[in-house]
């Protein structure tokens, strides 16, 4: 975009509804909205194409893939956090929070991994202060509790970080995500080609971890969240107690509870409910758990994250729409609600005075074709 263009002709996903118009776009911002099917001399006519808020992303692992394409294979991660971007940007996602794993597992076991969250957010950090980033970055850092160094990790940031995100996660099995413990053996035994015994032995040793540090490694990720002014998650919630007690440690963004009962409990307790964009295009969850359409149709689900296909999002929110039967309201779990979340307010709204991260979009065949992207009024996409 130049410095002052107008998108007319468009179909205009605004806070509450879909409206023709025109919007114009100054110096990077939201000038004004026009109302009216109207293409004015100079204007860029879009043919009656969608004209939404660029796409926030509150969760998503793709960032894993690009460092580790294949097993045991470490791409160089500058190149790989520019491929993440660049893919993103080509999804209509213009603000992301990049999920990195604190807490790692040092002693012996069948599954050891280091720690590498510190590294990494410094290299995303630098490639998004010396602009080679088309599209908004910042850090959620998943605090693994069933772990060895997670305190010390924890301790290694601060403030200036830009983490927006501290999500508590417990994978230790038997609970939450992994609460039928076959659909876990039958996932580890897979990916790690352990025996049975090698499998037992193994979940007696996250056991141990849990009991041994989860109390206290709840408290530091609390305690790390509100050092860092980022909003706390909590993930996988699967009971109202579960619930309650993210509640009671200030928790205000549920990532995929499991089942109906977590979902209404966060909803008593106004935790607002993410769920992801494949669960909901598949018709269910790949682990078993809730699906996301059957929330949705009882109006507990809030947001939604592409987790690991970052496609899946755009894809999702218009699906939303379509069950819903309100296009505003199924992009707004895109858009507008996530960014309202993590207390973000210069986006996810097409509003005036606010940044000019715009998509544009076609339906063909109810599959939404991203044409264009825009953030900060630049075209990245």
């Amino acid at each position: 975009m130049t410095d002052k263009t107008i998108l007319a002709n468009a179909r205009l996903i605004l806070k509450d509804e879909v409206v023709h118009g025109a919007i114009h776009i100054e110096n990077g911002l939201i000038a004004a909205i026009d109302q009216g099917r109207a293409a004015p001399p100079g204007s860029v006519d879009v043919g009656g194409d969608f004209i939404a808020p660029g796409l926030v992303e509150l969760h998503t692992d793709n960032l894993e893939r690009h460092l580790s394409p294949r097993p045991k294979v470490d791409w160089p991660h500058r190149a790989a956090i520019v491929a993440h971007d660049r893919e993103l940007a080509g999804t209509g996602i213009t603000t992301v929070f990049d999920a990195i794993r604190v807490g790692s597992i040092i002693s012996d076991s069948p599954t050891r991994y280091g720690k590498y969250a510190r590294q990494m957010a410094d290299e995303i950090l630098t490639m998004h202060k010396v602009g080679a980033l088309r599209i908004s970055h910042h850090i959620h850092l998943r605090a693994e509790i069933c772990s060895e160094t997670l305190e010390d990790e924890l301790a290694e940031f601060g403030p200036e970080d830009r983490v927006g995100i501290v999500s508590m996660m417990d994978h230790t099995p038997g609970q939450r995500q992994f609460s039928d413990i076959e659909k876990y053996k039958d996932y580890v035994c897979g990916k790690h080609r352990m025996n049975p015994t090698e499998f037992e032995e193994y979940v007696t040793f996250l056991r141990g971890l849990q009991d041994s540090f989860g109390a206290r490694h709840e408290q530091a990720t609390v305690a790390a969240a509100k050092r860092y002014g980022a909003t706390l998650a909590s993930h996988d919630d699967t009971t109202a107690a579960q619930v309650a007690t993210s509640h009671g440690y200030g928790v205000t963004l549920a990532e995929f509870p499991t089942t109906v009962e977590a979902a209404n409990a966060c909803h008593e307790r106004q935790i607002g409910t993410l769920m992801g964009a494949p669960n909901l295009i598949r018709g269910g969850s790949h682990s078993g758990n809730v699906a996301a359409q059957d929330l949705a149709r009882i109006d507990r689900l809030d947001m939604l994250s592409s987790d690991y296909v970052p496609a899946g999002l755009l894809l999702a929110a218009t699906k939303l729409g379509d069950l819903w039967g309100d296009m505003a309201r199924g992009v707004a779990t895109v858009t507008q609600t996530p960014a309202q979340a993590v207390g973000i307010d210069d986006r996810g709204q097409l509003a005036t005075g606010l940044r000019a991260d715009i998509i544009r979009f076609g339906m063909v065949e109810n599959v939404p074709v991203l044409k264009t992207v825009w953030s900060q009024g630049t075209q990245v996409a």
